[in-house]
Parts: C-alpha cells; structure tokens; sequence
C-alpha cells in the first residue's frame, strides 16, 4: 500500500508552504503513474503518533513528482513537511482520486489557497492538449501564491489561451471586482463581465475550503450550469462538521457486533465493529488491520470501498457523487454498519 521514496527537492515557495519531489525507483513507475488532479497520501510518525494526510499532484509534464504543503496552525503533519529535505524518506501511497479534466476543450479552475496544487497539474495538462483554460486564484495577497513562477511560466507559453485571474483578499487591485474572496456572486459577476465563460465551459473544477465550494456551486446550479460539469475537491471545511448521528438500527447492530469482511489486494481478512466503534475504520484499526484513510473526514476518498453484502450508513459524505451512491459505494472512515454481516470491497473499480 505504502512506498517508501526518497526526497529529492524541497522548494519554498511562499513563507508558508513547500513544493516536495520525490525521487520514484524504476521499479515502482508503474505504480505511481498518475492522472493531472489526483493527490498522494503521505505517512510519517510525528511526536509518536502514525499521521497520513493527502497532498494533490503539482507536476509539470515530464517534471518530477511534486506535491504542494501549507503549513496549517497547529497542523501536525503539515509542520513536519516544512522542515523536510534533500535525501530524507518518507512513506507514500500511491496517486488515488477523480478530480481529473481530461478531455474538457473549455476549462474553468476555481482555487483558493492551497487548493491550487491539483490545479497546476490539470491547467498544464489541459493547455497541452489544446484546450482553453481559465483560472480563478484566490489567495491573501501576491506574497501567498503557490506556485506563481510555474503558472507565470503556462501563462507565457499558452497567451492565447490561458487566462489567469487573481483575487486577493488583504491587497488591494485596482479593479474592485478582483479585490476579496472568491465567492459564487464575484464569479457570477466576472462571467457577467465576459472575463470567465462560465456557460460555455465543459468542464468547472473548484478546489479548496468547503464554504467557498459550496457557496461557488449553488450560485453555477442556479445559473442552470450543468451538473456534470461541475467537480470539486474540498481541502478543509469550514467550521464545526455536522456529523449525523447513530441510527437506532446501526445503534442496535454495534451493540449486538457485526462482523465485517473486507477484500483488499484481492486477500478477505474479517473484524468486529462493536458498540464503541464509532466506524470501520477505527474498528480495524482497534483488532490490528490497516485499512486505506487518509483525512478520515469524509473528503479525500482514500477509504472509498463498495458494499457487497449488507449495508451501511455514513456519519458525513464530501466526496462521493450520487451515482457512486448508487452503485453502493461508501467511505469506510465514515461507515457504520446498519446489518448483522457487512463485506466491503476495496479493490472494486
């Protein structure tokens, strides 16, 4: 599941954040060939504890294997990243997620923060292929940008059709409208100025907090934008997670313990979730079985499995998409048991 692969750069790239490249051994290249828009899980022991976090491709084509870190208040791992370097090791899953364009001719990027890590990857990938692209990039001021030499270095090269678009928030610009934070009305209100097609674009990616994601998607839903068009990637969520609570059947079924098989690399290994379980992802970890997670927030899809036998409820869902739902799909660090017997199967397509 996990690779260990060396550090090959570490790159400032603004105070508080880090671009890091790994070196990949030939033997593994068929293991992390990867999609623009897909994310890495890291894993270190920190202060003695097993911290993983998801950190979104930033490479160039024909670059080394990058991914972008910001340093969090209080981030326990993001901390740790910041004082990485040269030569040191760390544990790496390999590339996972769906936050891919490929094949979109007419591109819009929403980002704000470190949300423009994937972004990188799939603006560079997209212009390669001749598509138009539009990004939106939301930061502080022009001292917080990631990544601004590589986007500067797209916008040189592609002129004709890349256009990029900074909104900053502590640092005044001299048109208004570019002045604040991104939200769905200063989107709106740029597409009603003709600097964003957002109607004719094919393909609408926003990554970074939750509320701008939110806010940004009602107001495309309201202007009748096509559903699946529209994607996104949450990197936090604003506020306090409304988790729903235990129902009275998945209460019944802990407290009577279910037995779970689960397929993973094509082996069953079987486990108990229990009353004091509060999923299965806690529950294996409890009975010594490593499954694969990575926020255990809901967001990242790393625990993303699908139900085979029995069924399951989830406390919160940012990531999968309703016709996942209905294939039977569920986050195993948000799954809690509704049936006396659950079989999940990670290793479905």
């Amino acid at each position: 599941m996990f690779h260990e692969l060396t550090i090959r750069e570490v790159r400032a790239e603004t105070p508080d954040s880090v671009a890091i490249s790994f070196d990949v051994p030939e033997a593994l290249d068929k293991f992390f060939a990867w999609v623009p828009g897909q994310y890495l899980t890291l894993r270190a022991i920190v202060e003695d504890q097993d911290i993983r976090r998801s950190y979104s491709i930033a490479s160039l084509p024909g670059k080394p294997l990058t991914v972008g870190v910001k340093h969090v208040e209080g981030g326990a791992f993001s901390s740790f990243a910041q004082s990485l370097k040269p030569g040191d090791r760390i544990q790496v899953m390999p590339p996972e997620g769906r936050f891919t364009c490929r094949g979109a001719t007419r591109v819009v990027l929403i980002a704000a923060g470190s949300g423009i890590t994937p972004m990188v990857a799939m603006a560079a990938d997209a212009l390669a292929q001749g598509a138009e692209v539009t990004l939106v990039y939301g930061n502080r001021n022009t001292g917080s940008i990631m990544f601004r030499d590589a986007l500067d270095g797209l916008k040189d090269r592609y002129v004709d059709r890349f256009t990029m678009i900074h909104i900053l928030s502590r640092e005044p610009q001299d048109v208004a409208l570019l002045n604040g934070r991104i939200t769905g009305n200063k989107l709106a209100a740029l597409a009603q100025a003709g600097a964003v097609d957002l109607a004719g674009a094919d393909g609408i990616f926003i990554c970074g907090p939750g509320d701008m994601i939110d806010d940004v998607a009602l107001m495309l839903d309201t202007k009748g934008i096509p559903k699946d068009h529209v994607h996104f990637e949450r990197f936090f969520q604003a506020g306090e997670v409304q988790r729903a609570p235990r129902s009275a059947q998945a209460e019944a079924a802990a407290v009577h313990g279910v037995t779970v098989e689960v397929v993973l690399d094509g082996t069953r290994r079987q486990f108990k979730v229990e009353a004091d379980d509060d999923n299965v992802v806690a529950a294996a970890e409890r009975q010594g079985l490593e499954l694969p997670y990575s926020c255990k927030g809901g967001m990242c899809c790393t625990c993303r499995c699908k139900v085979a036998e029995g069924s399951a409820e989830m406390a919160v869902n940012y990531s999968l998409e309703p016709w996942e739902l209905e294939a039977g799909f569920t986050l195993a660090c948000q799954a809690r048991p509704t049936s006396d017997r659950l079989v999940l199967d990670f290793d479905a397509a």
